[in-house]
């Protein structure tokens, strides 16, 4: 049971921050799992696959409940979602089947770089400057492939892949975030799918409660405080200030690369 209020805890804590700063939470799930998962003493090499798959589960409610939002505001452009998505679909369902090909070693590396690619994106605010058009079809597939790729193979919704990627390519901020969340949905079924499907096909025995590599038990915790606390960090964007606490999640990030870095080393 104290496990579990572990996973609540995070879980609120996450959905805090992610109704407050619009980001999700899977960069901070993930080490927290690991950590948890390690001290339950679930197969060591299996461990990371686990959380990277657990997290992308949870992705699938809260990546919900943005697009609802996003789409009430009219800031989601539904042609680029519907070019983008079936890249999106292959990208994040081999990605996941590629994650569980890599050692858990590997995958830490993978994370650790793109962390601290996400708190130094998060640090300076970077938008990159409109200088291209939306490619077509081929394109657009070929780009969702990519997108769902690296974000199967760390867990993320897509949106620090997206967000920029949308914003090269002369797509407002306003559309180019709320498309984004959108874009987070099939990222989230498909690696969930990916990561369920290769977690069966693994001779390793996984944890009781598992799904594939979804654990259960830390999915339902983790939805159920995470859904709770995002309106309620939401409601704090326009009367907190909101720079100071970026500033804190960013530290919280860089600190838990450096963690995991030295773990490696």
């Amino acid at each position: 049971m104290e496990w579990w209020l572990i996973y609540l805890l995070t879980g609120a804590f996450v959905g805090f921050f992610a109704g407050l700063l619009g980001i999700g939470g899977g960069l901070i799930i993930v080490p927290v799992l690991i950590a948890i998962f390690t001290a339950q003493d679930f197969p060591a090499d299996r461990i990371i696959h686990l959380a990277l798959g657990t997290t992308m589960a949870t992705i699938i409610f809260t990546s919900a409940a943005s697009l609802r939002t996003h789409h009430r505001h009219h800031a989601v452009d539904w042609q680029i979602v519907k070019n983008i998505t079936p890249g999106i679909f292959v990208g994040t369902f081999g990605g996941a089947a590629l994650a569980s090909s890599m050692t858990g070693q590997l995958l830490s590396i993978i994370f650790v770089i793109f962390i601290f690619y996400a708190a130094t994106q998060m640090l300076l605010q970077f938008r990159p400057s409109p200088i291209f058009q939306l490619p077509g079809k081929i394109g657009m597939f070929f780009i969702g492939s990519i997108i769902g790729t690296l974000s199967s193979l760390v867990a993320i919704g897509g949106g620090l892949l997206s967000v920029p990627f949308l914003t090269l390519c002369n797509v407002k901020l306003q559309h180019a975030i709320g498309t984004a969340a959108a874009i987070g949905f099939p990222i989230a079924l498909a690696g969930t799918a990916g990561y369920i499907t290769n977690g069966y096909l693994q001779p390793e025995t996984l944890p009781e409660y598992s799904l594939g590599y979804v654990y259960l038990p830390a999915l339902a915790w983790l939805v159920l405080a995470s859904m709770l606390t995002a309106p309620l960090g939401a409601k704090l964007t326009h009367s907190t200030k909101t720079a100071i606490l970026r500033t804190i999640f960013v530290v919280l990030l860089y600190s838990l690369g450096i963690r995991m870095l030295m773990s490696l080393i």
